[in-house]
């Protein structure tokens, strides 16, 4: 359907039809259990992350490893099945992830990304593949079952981001497009899961950055800059997409039963005939909150929808409570159901940040707790007791292109600045792409008057002489590219240049913006790096 819908607006917007695409890559929801035998058929219905049925294996693997092994991750799936004696488990040939399994559809190859292959088995961050020494203890226990599979037969491949992972088949090309009409041979990246997708959307990929994805579920990550001391059943140990160890608490709950009274509201609106827009009714609710008293009145509210590891809950019981002298208000009432929808995620992050003293730099908030400005990050960094920054997207105000790192000190000649095409296209395509049914902001971006925006990250205790650096032919082709051909690059000028010092990173980056929508951004572009 999400193809089906793509393919369409790209016809109706552009009136092409889409044969060709220049690369794909699926991501999906982390860990469960997908199990095929050597037919390639399913062996059991797809038992997911929010199947916590597996506490005596991932105890039992727990202890064995001296290693955390969740009961949502793949490998705790299938111990519980070889205890559980199930008959399936002789005939496994292959098992994975949702994203691996709709990548093995598409591309015919049995790999994944290391991020979500993480979410499997434990990975060694040196070699950027599953830990070995584990692999061996785990197939010591399954040898008296007498399987004649080892765990290094039915695990997908370990890929790290960039790696070639294959290319769409023919097969493949049929089954994403019905029509026939999506050709086949287009590369096709790693696999990964939604907690690198999550990293990378939030561009915290480098040590001692974090992020906080809350929406059904609510996790957070951190890139470690060293092992953690002990072992803790609370704490995920993951990877980046190119392998860096992560540290993540991950809660199987979050905003299920904050949407359902949400959703109570509405209906009650909608019983008095009122019709009330669904993202005006969360910014009013949600801010409402911000009102509470800080102990929330006295209010209490438990939002398990499911069962919660990281507590110690095998089934969900939402519940709402107060005494009755508690300040029952809305404002309570709304604060105190934000509050506990971050409630289990702070056990994890209190022994991190505090047990283990972990350091973080930046944590980025995304996801649709933080949809409405302010309020989610607010409330995520009292319960956390860390600044949390919303990643503002830049919207249909910026086109953003990033500059070649090795570019920066010397972007002069026309080969030089033949580099940059490609990223200056891939920032206009990506901005018409998003904003193609805005097509009166983009006809106004295309008359306007600009400003180029400069941004610059330099290293610590590093100098350059920022005034030798001239990108006005990039900015002219910034321009005219956008412009289909205009030249309007007589309106442009420099009205911002900001430079940073952040620790061994080196790049730039420029920015289009309407010179009308410039204040309202420059705190943004200043805090974009």
């Amino acid at each position: 359907m999400c193809y089906r819908d793509l393919k369409k607006d790209v016809k109706e917007q552009y009136g092409v039809t889409l044969t060709k695409i220049r690369a794909i890559g699926f991501s999906a929801m982390m860990h469960g259990y997908l199990a095929f035998d050597k037919a390639g058929e399913l062996l059991v219905p797809f038992r997911t992350w929010r199947n916590t049925i597996t506490e005596e294996a991932a105890a039992a693997l727990t202890k064995e490893f001296s290693y955390n092994i969740p009961q949502r991750w793949s490998i705790a799936h299938l111990y519980q099945a070889m205890l559980n004696k199930e008959e399936h488990v002789k005939d496994i040939a292959f098992f994975t992830t949702l994203a691996g399994f709709i990548h093995w559809k598409l591309t015919g190859e049995k790999v994944l990304g290391v991020g979500d292959a993480s979410g499997m088995f434990p990975i060694d961050s040196n070699t950027k593949d599953y830990d070995a020494a584990m692999l061996d203890k785990f197939d010591a226990l399954a040898e008296p079952y007498g399987f004649d599979w080892s765990l290094r037969d039915i695990l997908p491949k370990v890929l790290v981001a960039g790696e070639n992972a294959g290319t769409l088949t023919a097969e493949g090309a049929r089954l994403l497009d019905t029509d026939g009409e999506l050709e086949a041979g287009i590369p096709v990246c790693p696999p990964e899961g939604d907690a690198g997708t999550g990293m990378a959307a939030t561009n915290s990929v480098a040590v001692r950055t974090g992020n906080v994805s809350a929406g059904t579920s609510v996790f957070a990550m951190i890139v470690l800059e060293k092992a953690l001391k002990n072992v803790h059943t609370e704490i995920d140990l993951v990877t980046t997409p190119s392998g860096e160890a992560v540290a993540m608490a991950h809660c199987n709950n979050c905003t299920s039963d904050l949407n359902a009274w949400v959703n109570l509201f509405e209906e009650f609106a909608n019983s008095f005939g009122m019709k009330i827009d669904k993202n005006e009714l969360f910014s009013v609710l949600y801010n409402k909150a911000l009102e509470g008293d800080a102990d929330c009145g006295g209010l209490l509210a438990y939002n398990y929808f499911s069962g919660e590891g990281i507590t110690a809950f095998d089934e969900g019981r939402p519940l709402f409570a107060r005494t009755p002298d508690a300040k029952f208000n809305l404002a309570n009432f709304m604060r105190v159901h934000l509050f506990t929808a971050l409630g289990a995620l702070k056990d994890g992050l209190d022994i991190l940040l505090k047990e283990e003293g972990v350091q973080i730099d930046k944590m980025y908030g995304h996801g649709g707790l933080f949809k409405t400005p302010v309020v989610g990050q607010r409330i995520m960094a009292a319960a956390i007791d860390t600044p949390v920054s919303v990643m503002e997207t830049a919207g249909d105000d910026v086109i953003k292109v990033e500059i070649p790192t090795y570019l920066l000190k010397c972007i002069k000649k026309k080969t030089e600045i033949d580099t940059v095409v490609s990223a200056v296209d891939l920032a206009i395509e990506e901005f018409s792409l998003e904003f193609a049914k805005k097509l009166d902001e983009i006809k106004d971006f295309k008359t306007c008057q600009y400003a180029i925006v400069e941004n610059y990250v330099i290293p610590e205790l590093y100098h350059i002489d920022l005034d030798r650096i001239d990108f006005s032919p990039v900015k002219d082709l910034l321009s005219i590219r956008f412009c289909n051909g205009f030249d309007d690059s007589r309106f442009l000028k420099a009205n911002l240049k900001s430079v940073k010092n952040h620790k061994d990173e080196f790049y730039a980056c420029l920015y289009l913006i309407r010179m009308k929508d410039l204040p309202a951004k420059i705190e943004w572009l200043m805090n974009d790096f």
